[in-house]
């Protein structure tokens, strides 16, 4: 007991990361944890800043899941490499029997956002990717986590099996949805993640719901002068498709989201396009209202291909399950947070996210490092999509939001890809390490927290049975690399 009371001390002290509050009861395991990230913090750093230099896009993240796979494997975790179909996908997992708690890490770039670690726009190779969402320190800071945890199993200070998820392609394919394909998530207990952002929270907040898909027309080719009446434009097909989905914007819910870009439209202007291609997303806060959208928009490809006199062929990619807020979750979580306090920045980061604020034009206010209070939860939330919304309707999920740039500044950017590189990004990462580390503490501590969680998934829940929204077949494992 005086070991744990003196060590504690030293962290009361030599962690910026912990404030006044956190003289409330920390356990000696939530102790062990937070030591644990502190000592092998720069070897997370080094992870991340490794994978934030591949830069590699979706189910191409070779030299990225390698990095971690093998960190895992260094730490004593069993590795499965290659999972569900998908050649950066892993799973590294300790322990033995149940509670089995799981947390998840990406690592895929954004295509195009090259960027040094500097708050003025730079490249670091030019027309290369970059890390515009920050999934280098996501899956650094949930492999950190989840070697604190299995720190202690190891020590038997905790009984259980601890599972790290290395999950490719959230960008762009969802290679989450195709491990969820595969089972490989059916028994956990409940599941974690975090994702880098402008503030730190426990996200009591859903995600859009969405369906990517091909639709292609394919009519007859003919001399653009000579006899355009014997051809058949399939580009007349596409341009009849897309004035009926911006006719059908008046018409749907404020919730929805339709966006598209035109693949392929043509060759030379004096042939007439036998073939057109367009891809497209249909968003909305809830599946239901996605599928009632997209069977409409299946109804128009049918509608214009008739006008063009042409085929369409409508072909789904992949899609994504809104999230299913559990709010027991999230309040575990942010206890946590509190006790934690805030992130504290020296003044060369402030004026570094300044400066990237002056640069891209937004209120130069530069970092919030403050712990958000629990929020509400919107019926309709703004934002993007993402496959972390399957995995929680699958099992319980918590998910924290961490500080790793500022505010006012574009994601997907080239700024976030600067800050993710530099003590901005590593001082989140490093946060949320942390707090999901207690948390999971908490998780295999508490059988009654977990119950609660439970229960409120299955209410939540309702009687809805998941199935992936991915065609059938292997994923799309690009054969370029």
């Amino acid at each position: 007991m005086r070991k744990t009371v003196v060590l504690l001390a030293v962290l009361l002290i030599s962690t910026p990361l912990f404030a006044q509050k956190r003289k409330e009861s920390v356990g000696s395991n939530k102790t062990a944890v937070i030591q644990s990230v502190d000592t092998h913090q720069q070897e997370l750093i080094s992870i991340s800043d490794k994978v934030w230099a591949y830069a590699e896009t979706a189910l191409r993240e070779h030299k990225s899941a390698k990095e971690l796979a093998d960190y895992a494997e260094a730490q004593g975790f069993t590795v499965k490499r290659g999972v569900a179909g998908m050649p950066t996908a892993f799973t590294a997992e300790y322990g033995s029997g149940k509670p089995i708690i799981g947390i998840m890490g990406e690592f895929d770039a954004l295509p195009g956002i090259s960027q040094k670690a500097t708050p003025t726009k730079e490249a670091l190779e030019a027309g290369a990717a970059g890390h515009g969402c920050g999934h280098n320190l996501f899956g650094a800071g949930s492999l950190g986590a989840a070697v604190a945890i299995k720190e202690l199993i190891q020590l038997g200070k905790l009984k259980g099996t601890i599972r790290f998820y290395g999950t490719p392609a959230e960008e762009s394919v969802g290679g989450k949805i195709y491990m969820a394909r595969e089972g490989l998530f059916a028994d956990l207990d409940v599941c974690l993640d975090w994702h880098p952002d402008v503030e730190i929270a426990a996200s009591t907040q859903s995600s859009q719901a969405m369906v990517d898909f091909i639709v292609e027309f394919k009519g007859k080719a003919a001399h653009a002068a000579a006899d355009p009446w014997n051809g058949r434009s399939a580009v007349d097909g596409l341009e009849a498709f897309t004035d009926g989905v911006n006719m059908l914007r008046e018409h749907v819910r404020p919730s929805v989201r339709m966006h598209y870009a035109i693949m392929k439209g043509g060759d030379v202007p004096n042939v007439v396009p036998e073939y057109a291609k367009i891809w497209m997303w249909v968003r909305d806060s809830k599946r239901t209202g996605v599928e009632e959208v997209f069977a409409r928009v299946k109804e128009i490809a049918k509608g214009a291909a008739l006008i063009a006199g042409v085929e369409s062929k409508v072909t789904v990619q992949t899609g994504d399950y809104e999230i299913l807020v559990n709010r027991t979750g999230a309040t575990a979580l942010q206890r946590n947070l509190e006790v934690l306090g805030p992130i504290n920045y020296s003044a060369e980061e402030i004026a570094f996210a300044k400066k990237i604020q002056e640069v891209q034009g937004g209120e130069q206010v530069g970092l919030n490092g403050k712990i958000q209070p629990l929020k509400e939860t919107q019926e309709h939330p703004t934002g993007g999509s993402t496959d972390v919304g399957d995995i929680s309707w699958i099992v319980p999920e918590i998910t924290l939001v961490a500080t790793t740039a500022p505010p006012n500044t574009a994601w997907h950017g080239w700024s976030v890809v600067a800050c993710g590189g530099m003590s901005i990004g590593h001082k989140g990462m490093v946060f949320a390490a942390k707090a999901l580390a207690m948390t999971m503490v908490d998780l295999f501590e508490n059988e009654q927290l977990r119950k609660d969680i439970r229960s409120e998934f299955d209410q939540r829940k309702g009687g809805h049975t998941y199935k992936a929204y991915i065609p059938d077949g292997p994923p799309p494992v690009p054969t370029d690399g």
